[in-house]
């Protein structure tokens, strides 16, 4: 068997002795004589599971005492609808459209109350993350929401907009764990896990206290409010019980690997490899302002649709795989999350090198 590097921008690589773990305990955890698969979100087995994963992500993300963490199911999605229903109590908030997904927030926010859209960047394709010092914030907003890092078009906020007091919001999935977070700076911060954490059919949210209440908008269902959840414990039904275990078992990987400030050292020298031959070709060239680039998502095209089919094509034939761009986007995408080693980004490089002297 051959491993491939992935640089697909979700679901994405799971670091290679995570998976190997994974594989040995397949059969029987931990001498329960089951898979994690097969047991009990009751047990004695699964309580301590997720607890220890609750624990090392607070440890890794230095998330204070005042928030709450929820593993949850509905993907990133269901958030979208899931914040209004519970944050929006003058039925009015404020949103960044900076890519797809803050995109989709908005229209679905709009279901449920006033949803402004303060700051755009629609108007460059979203090339770019627009000023957001001083922004028009409502008076009455219940909250801010930003997409932290928009995975299709490889942007990635560097500071984080001035809400003047208001609750901030932020989808951070594809950028989630790969950088220090000040978690006080944030109402709520989630994401799902299928891009730098674990498989897909989960998302975390690290919500602060006062933000979970009994007042929430009428009609919302019960496993839609957020202390239903906190409440249980995420116990409230049954949890993605794999997905809590993979991804615990990644937060002890980083813990292992030097934590959060290792992996941002790591992160960087991998981007700069690739956006430092992009900025020198002739033939490629990346489609994001460079003040906003994102350390994960790294977006480029030649500007010849058949040459960059025909170089996905081949790339995909030499072992680097899903390059392709998002549908909205074309031209190519290398999403490099935190399991992505910097060899494969070597081998990328050297890729697009000998792909450019046959091509240009």
């Amino acid at each position: 068997m051959k491993r491939v590097y992935n640089f697909s921008a979700g679901p994405a690589c799971l670091p290679e002795e995570v998976l190997k773990e994974a594989a040995e305990e397949m059969l029987d955890y931990n001498g329960s004589g089951m898979s994690v698969m097969e047991m009990s979100h009751r047990s004695l087995a699964f309580d301590q599971i997720i607890r220890t994963a609750e624990q090392d992500l607070r440890d890794l993300m230095q998330i204070p005492d005042n928030y709450k963490v929820l593993f949850l199911q509905g993907g990133a999605s269901q958030q979208f609808a899931m914040i209004p229903m519970n944050l929006m109590k003058n039925r009015v908030a404020d949103y960044i459209v900076t890519g797809q997904w803050a995109k989709k927030a908005w229209q679905e926010a709009q279901k449920y109350g006033k949803a402004n859209k303060i700051a755009s960047s629609e108007d460059k394709t979203f090339s770019y993350i627009p000023d957001c010092s001083d922004l028009p914030i409502s008076p009455d907003a219940d909250y801010v929401y930003i997409c932290e890092n928009n995975t299709i078009y490889g942007t990635k906020f560097k500071e984080l907009p001035n809400t003047k007091g208001k609750t901030l919001v932020a989808d951070v999935s594809s950028c989630f764990l790969s950088e220090p977070v000040d978690v006080t700076k944030y109402g709520i911060i989630y994401g799902g896990v299928q891009k730098n954490i674990g498989p897909a059919g989960m998302v975390i949210a690290i919500i602060r206290e006062d933000l979970i209440t009994e007042d929430v908008l009428p009609g919302t269902p019960t496993m839609l409010t957020y202390k239903t959840h906190a409440d249980a414990g995420s116990l409230y039904n049954t949890p993605n019980c794999y997905c809590i275990y993979m991804c615990g078992k990644v937060f002890k990987w980083l813990k292992k690997n030097g934590g959060l400030a290792a992996m941002k050292e790591k992160n960087e020298k991998k981007a700069a490899i690739l956006y430092n031959y992009l900025d020198e070709s002739r033939l490629f060239h990346g489609t994001v302002e460079k003040k906003d680039r994102s350390l994960m998502n790294v977006p480029f095209v030649t500007g010849d649709k058949e040459l960059d089919a025909k170089f996905v094509k081949e790339a995909e034939a030499a072992g680097l795989v899903n390059l392709k761009g998002h549908r909205t986007v074309g031209g190519m995408r290398a999403s490099i999350y935190n399991a992505m080693p910097l060899e494969g980004v070597e081998a990328l490089v050297a890729f697009m090198k000998k792909f450019e002297e046959e091509n240009a």
